[in-house]
């Protein structure tokens, strides 16, 4: 039998003590849009996904931006829309893995919003990225020698989100629950 949760740590008690976005940062494939929807539908808030944002305002794929404009000016272009997407309402956002290494991105969520740092083990992450072709840093090469670097050069970033939510190869909503515990904290 499942326990049930306690008044301070339901969905509705924790919502009422969200001031701030949620933000959700970590290497591609951790499911900070899957679990960031899943999360916004048990708390009743709005959820955006900035990679989504930065394709409708550029008017291409976030492939697209790289392969034309480079790494450089995509940067640029999702810490604008962050710096955007984080107006003080509430809400769940969630970003491209790159965002939070930015140090203007990422002091501003620090600052502005609350950050959950999702984090799960390479072998995890390289077999749910190596399903689509969509990922421009991984596109050409081994998935999990580029994760395995990616995450050597970012975990030190990641690491400063107050929040930090390992979502493993079980179900998104075992993480969900992770993250209300953490949120309710």
């Amino acid at each position: 039998m499942t326990p049930t949760p306690s008044r301070n740590s339901s969905p509705t008690a924790i919502k009422s003590h969200i001031d701030k976005p949620v933000v959700l940062v970590g290497l591609m494939g951790v499911g900070k849009s899957t679990i960031g929807r899943r999360l916004a539908n048990r708390l009743g808030l709005p959820f955006v996904d900035s990679d989504d944002e930065i394709e409708a305002a550029a008017g291409m794929k976030v492939g697209e931006l790289f392969e034309n404009y480079g790494e450089d000016y995509f940067r640029d272009g999702e810490r604008r829309v962050i710096a955007r997407l984080i107006d003080g309402s509430h809400k769940i956002i969630a970003t491209g893995g790159g965002a939070f290494v930015n140090p203007e991105t990422r002091a501003l969520i620090l600052k502005e919003a609350t950050a959950v740092w999702l984090d799960a083990d390479i072998d995890v992450l390289a077999e749910r990225v190596s399903r689509r072709d969509t990922r421009p840093l991984v596109r050409d090469s081994d998935p999990k020698t580029v994760l395995t670097e990616l995450a050597e050069k970012r975990n030190r970033y990641y690491s400063q989100a107050p929040i930090h939510v390992h979502s493993g190869e079980g179900a998104h909503e075992e993480t969900v629950d992770r993250i209300l515990e953490a949120l309710a904290k």
